[in-house]
C-alpha cells in the first residue's frame, strides 16, 4: 500500500505531463499550418505587386543555374526552398521578359547586375541574356555589374554593363573550357563487373568511360575542336566588349602566376590592370554610388531598388488570343514514358506537340531543344508528332539551345527550319547500348546463380550470369539497325545521302557554328529568331504572340507556383527560421550520375517488349 501511494502522485504527474507535451506539440503544428495557410490566401488576394516609385534600380539578382523550364513541379520547388536545400533556378524566358518591360518602365532608371548567387548556364542560353542586356541599354538606361568575384559565366554577362566593380578580395577567375572525366575501367575489373558497351560510331564515347582508363583519340580530336572554337568565340565576345587587344585575355590567364606574384596576391587588382574591371570597390561603395545615381529607400540607408523575383509579377505574361506561334520546351534528358519538367518524357513531350497541333489557335509551333538526349524510342516518338504537325499543314521551326545533340538532334530532324545557336553542341548521331554483368562480383562473395529455362533468351540479360555471345550479337545488330535509321532519317531530312550524314555523323559532336558548315542545320540564330521564322511561315502579320505549351497544372500547383512568385522567398525563410531547418551540405554527385546507367540500363518499360540491355542516343556532353 505504501509503495502504491508513492507511486500513484508520480504517475499522475507523468500522464498530465505527457498530455501537456501533446497538446504543446499539436498546438505548435497547427500554428505553424495556420501561418502557411494565411501566407497562402494572403498571396491569392494580394496578386497585384505595389506600385514602383520614381527612380528605382532594379537589381537583377539571378539565382542559380539558367534554365529554359523550371524542373520539378511547384510543390517540389516549394518543398526544396523551405528546407533550404541549393536547387535554385532561374528561367531565361523570364528574365528576358522583365529585361523587355524594365526598358520601357519608366520608374526603373537603372539596372545592377548582382551575379554573386549566378551559377551559370550554357553557351546559348548565355548569349540570349547578352542580347537581351544589349537591348536594355539602348533605352538609355545605365547597368553596373558588382561582384564579390565573377566566374567565367557571371563574367561573360557582366562585360555588358557600362561599368563593372569587383570587391576588393575578389578576383575575375577565367578558366576556359574542357572537362575531366571518371574512368572506371581498372575499378570494374578490380570489384568484377563488365560494363559490356556495344556502340555504332566512331565518336560514340558515352559508354567510354566504363571500360577504357582515360579518353581515347577520337574523343580528344571531336572535343579537342569542340572546345576550342567554343573559347575563340568566347574570348572574341568578352574582348570586344571590353574594348580590349585580342589575345588580351589569354595573356591574363598565361601571366597569372608571375603578375600575381608581383601584386602579392591582390587579385583585384590584378584584374583591374588587366582591364576586366572598371573599379574596385566595397559592398557599401556600390550602394553609395548607386544611392548617388537613384535614389534613397524609405529608410535612407540604401538605394531604392526591385529585386528580379519582385520585379516579376510586374512583367506578368499577357494572355495570348488568337493565331499565336506555340513554344514546346524539351529540356534535359529524354526518357521513355512521361516526366516532370526538367526531362523530357517521350509520352508527354509528343503529347504537347499533339496538343499544340490540334489547336486551332496554333499556327506554327517552335520547339526548344536543351537536351543531350537519351532514349532512341522515346525521341522518334517525338519525331514523328512534329511530322504529323507538318503533315497537318502547321510550319515547325527548331530551336537549339544549349545542347541538342544525339536525342536532342532525333526529335529536331523532322522540321522546316532548324536554327542553331554558334555555341549550340549539336551532333552527336550515333547509338550505343549497354549489358553491365557482375558474375565476377558475385563469385568473389562468393554468390552463385542457378536455375532452367526453356529458351537462352530467359534471364539473357541477368546481371548475375556472363554475357551470352549471342545476346551481345543480336543487340549489337539492332544497334546497328538504329544507327542505320539514324543515319537515313537524317539525310531525308536535310536532303542529303546516307553517305554524306554518315561522314558527319559516327557520334561526333560539333558546335552550331561548325554544324551550318557540315550541312546539320540551316542558319544560325537565337529563339527569337526561330519564332520570327516560324511566325513568317505561317504568314502571321506583325510581331507574332507567343505561348509556352506545358503540362496543364492542378490547381493546387497553380496555387503554390503563384505563392512562390512573390511571397515564397520570405515565408520560406521564416518557416526555415522557425524550425531551424539545416541547409544540407551538396554531395559530390557525378560518379553516382555515371555509374546509375549500369543499374538503368537493366531497368524495362512496362508494355515495350525488347531485346536485354539498354540502347541509347545519348551525348556524353554538358552545355560548356
Amino acid at each position: 500500500m505504501a509503495i502504491k501511494s508513492v507511486l500513484a502522485p508520480v504517475g499522475r504527474f507523468i500522464a498530465r505531463a505527457w498530455a501537456w507535451l501533446d497538446t504543446s506539440r499539436r498546438f505548435f503544428f497547427n500554428l505553424l499550418w495556420l501561418l502557411i495557410l494565411i501566407a497562402l490566401v494572403s498571396a491569392l488576394l494580394k496578386r497585384d505587386p505595389e506600385p514602383l516609385q520614381d527612380k528605382t534600380t532594379l537589381v537583377l539578382n539571378l539565382q542559380g543555374r539558367l534554365v529554359e523550364q523550371h524542373s520539378g513541379s511547384p510543390r517540389e520547388r516549394l518543398e526544396a526552398e523551405l528546407r533550404g536545400n541549393d536547387t535554385d533556378q532561374t528561367q531565361l524566358r523570364d528574365v528576358l521578359r522583365v529585361l523587355q518591360h524594365a526598358a520601357q518602365d519608366a520608374k526603373i532608371s537603372q539596372l545592377l547586375l548582382d551575379l554573386n548567387g549566378f551559377a551559370g548556364g550554357g553557351q546559348a542560353g548565355l548569349h540570349e541574356l547578352q542580347r537581351a542586356l544589349t537591348e536594355f541599354k539602348k533605352s538609355g538606361k545605365k547597368i553596373v555589374a558588382y561582384g564579390d568575384g565573377f566566374d567565367q559565366r557571371g563574367y561573360q554577362l557582366a562585360v555588358l554593363a557600362d561599368e563593372i566593380y569587383l570587391h576588393p578580395m575578389g578576383m575575375v577567375l577565367l578558366e576556359g573550357f574542357g572537362r575531366y572525366r571518371n574512368y572506371y575501367k581498372d575499378l570494374f575489373e578490380r570489384v568484377g563487373v563488365s560494363a559490356n558497351v556495344l556502340r555504332a560510331g566512331k565518336y560514340k564515347n558515352f559508354g567510354e568511360p566504363y571500360f577504357t582508363n582515360g579518353p581515347s583519340d577520337a574523343t580528344k580530336e571531336s572535343e579537342g575542336a569542340l572546345y576550342g572554337d567554343l573559347w575563340q568565340r568566347y574570348l572574341a565576345g568578352v574582348e570586344a566588349a571590353r574594348k580590349l587587344e585580342k589575345g588580351a585575355v589569354t595573356s591574363y590567364i598565361e601571366t597569372l602566376p608571375a603578375r600575381m606574384a608581383e601584386l602579392k596576391g591582390d587579385t583585384a587588382k590584378l584584374a583591374l590592370e588587366a582591364k576586366l574591371v572598371d573599379g574596385i570597390k566595397n559592398r557599401d561603395e556600390v550602394r553609395a554610388l548607386l544611392m548617388g545615381r537613384g535614389a534613397k529607400d524609405e529608410k535612407g540607408h540604401s538605394f531604392r531598388r526591385v529585386d528580379f523575383k519582385q520585379y516579376l509579377a510586374h512583367a506578368k505574361e499577357k494572355p495570348v488570343h488568337g493565331k499565336h506561334v506555340a513554344v514546346v520546351v524539351a529540356e534535359g534528358e529524354i526518357v521513355d514514358g512521361s516526366a516532370n519538367p526538367g526531362r523530357v518524357g517521350g509520352d508527354s513531350t509528343a503529347a504537347l506537340v499533339r496538343q499544340a497541333r490540334e489547336d486551332k489557335n496554333v499556327a506554327a509551333v517552335v520547339l526548344r531543344v536543351n537536351s543531350p538526349g537519351g532514349s532512341a524510342f522515346a525521341s522518334d516518338l517525338i519525331r514523328r508528332e512534329l511530322e504529323l504537325t507538318r503533315k497537318a499543314g502547321k510550319p515547325v521551326v527548331i530551336s537549339m539551345g544549349d545542347v541538342a545533340a544525339s536525342g536532342g538532334y532525333w526529335v529536331s530532324m523532322d522540321a522546316d527550319e532548324v536554327i542553331a545557336h554558334p555555341s549550340t553542341v549539336t551532333g552527336s548521331i550515333g547509338v550505343f547500348g549497354m549489358l553491365p554483368t557482375a558474375d565476377k562480383l558475385l563469385e568473389k562473395l562468393p554468390v552463385h546463380t542457378g536455375g532452367v529455362a526453356t529458351t537462352w533468351l530467359v534471364g539473357a540479360g541477368d546481371p548475375r550470369r556472363p554475357l551470352d555471345p549471342r545476346v551481345a550479337q543480336a543487340v549489337q545488330a539492332g544497334i546497328d539497325r538504329i544507327y542505320l535509321d539514324f543515319i537515313a532519317k537524317t539525310a531525308t531530312a536535310r536532303k542529303k545521302t546516307p553517305e554524306q550524314i554518315d561522314a558527319v555523323a559516327q557520334g561526333r559532336v560539333w558546335t552550331g557554328q561548325q554544324a551550318l558548315e557540315v550541312g546539320l542545320v540551316d542558319r544560325l540564330g537565337l529563339l527569337d529568331d526561330a519564332i520570327a521564322a516560324a511566325a513568317k511561315r505561317a504568314k502571321l502579320e506583325g510581331k507574332p504572340a507567343v505561348q509556352y505549351v506545358e503540362k496543364e497544372r492542378s490547381f493546387m500547383a497553380r496555387v503554390v507556383e503563384d505563392f512562390g512568385s512573390s511571397q515564397a522567398a520570405h515565408a520560406a525563410a521564416w518557416v526555415r527560421t522557425a524550425l531551424d531547418l539545416p541547409r544540407l551540405p551538396a554531395p559530390m554527385r557525378e560518379a553516382a550520375a555515371e555509374l546509375s546507367w549500369l543499374t538503368e540500363a537493366q531497368q524495362a518499360v512496362p508494355g515495350q517488349a525488347k531485346l536485354p540491355g539498354s540502347v541509347h542516343v545519348h551525348c556524353l556532353c554538358t552545355a560548356p
